[in-house]
């Protein structure tokens, strides 16, 4: 697995991690014993970043990723994200809170769940319209100051936002929704992030799976699986939206690899300051995902794939409406 710097000032981590979310729900039930193996496979494959959050299943996607980790903390590099709880307990993550006092909490209890002694990158979930973000940046420095965390990181953040958090402290890595179908970070987000040194996070680089062509229709998704839900997924946006995915399929079978590893390497392409974080729990996935670090594209093929995936030709919004606000709804 070839390595890349997070950020300027950031740790050397696999070119491709792995985002932990699906391990909790999210995508329909999965068995905790399997995702602990998967996690195990991923060490294996030589990816060493593990994106996780204490909102994930309530702090149990962070229990069980320290699990899978025990006896190979020294392989891992951990992002966990706080700053987004419940209204009330066991409830949805509806809540922004970006106060000090409660990011101290937050990432206590993330390093208990985790069962280490520090965070190799804390992550403010989202910005907390009530909270000036100089606040909650200067809470993070005093954690880092403490050597409780290594470097900190925000979350689906303006440019503006990302300029004055930075000059508070200086930011490792932004986390942010960027794949084929998502691109909306291009005009501004992603030259502040670059003239700032910031490296970025790409999540959800698979767009919840769709650009990996696995499901026919939105019927084949499970009862609980949020995908129900997202515009993308329904009806004709759908079909639109599967008929671009068809069509990159036929640049993907020139090269002999999945949809999938296509997908992925044209985000690598992009520049060496991006590190997607799909999501998956099954071994021949995240191995494919992680091949996607040795596919080169040509120059004609980026440009194919661009044209069919140009900004503005995806149907449907990024986020259902009721979660546009609030929530941390990503990973694969």
């Amino acid at each position: 697995m070839n390595e890349r710097k997070l950020g300027s000032g950031g740790p050397e981590v696999s070119a491709i991690g792995l985002g932990c979310m699906g391990m909790s729900g999210g995508y329909g039930a999965a068995d905790p014993d399997a995702c602990v193996r998967a996690v195990r496979h991923a060490l294996d494959l030589g990816i060493t970043l593990f994106d996780t959050a204490d909102f994930y299943a309530d702090g149990e996607n962070e229990r069980l990723l320290g699990r899978a980790l025990a006896g190979r903390r020294a392989e891992a590099r951990i992002v966990t994200r706080g700053g987004v709880r419940a209204r009330t307990p066991g409830g949805p993550p509806t809540v922004l809170d970006g106060s000090p006092a409660y990011l101290r909490q937050a990432c206590e209890a993330s390093l208990r769940r985790l069962g280490v002694d520090h965070i190799d990158v804390y992550c403010l979930g989202r910005v907390d319209p009530d909270v000036p973000v100089e606040e909650s940046m200067g809470a993070l420095a005093g954690l880092l100051a403490e050597g409780k965390i290594g470097h900190i990181a925000l979350s689906e953040v303006s440019a503006q936002t990302l300029r004055r958090a930075h000059a508070v402290h200086p930011v490792t890595a932004l986390e942010s929704e960027y794949s084929l179908w998502e691109r909306h970070i291009e005009d501004d987000i992603l030259p502040a992030a670059r003239e700032l040194g910031v490296g970025l996070l790409a999540h959800t680089p698979l767009g919840k799976g769709f650009l990996t062509g696995m499901l026919r229709s939105p019927g084949e998704l499970g009862e609980r699986d949020h995908r129900r839900n997202h515009p993308r997924w329904q009806g004709d946006n759908f079909r639109h939206n599967r008929a671009m995915v068809d069509e990159a399929a036929e640049i993907a079978a020139d090269l002999g690899v999945s949809r999938a590893r296509l997908a992925l390497a044209w985000l690598l392409s992009r520049g060496e300051d991006i590190v997607p974080i799909p999501g998956s729990r099954r071994p021949a996935h995240l191995a494919d995902n992680a091949a996607a670090a040795e596919l080169r594209l040509s120059v004609e093929q980026t440009a194919r794939l661009e044209g069919i995936f140009r900004p503005g030709r995806v149907a449907g919004s990024r986020h259902p409406a009721h979660r546009k606000q609030a929530g941390a709804d990503r990973d694969g």
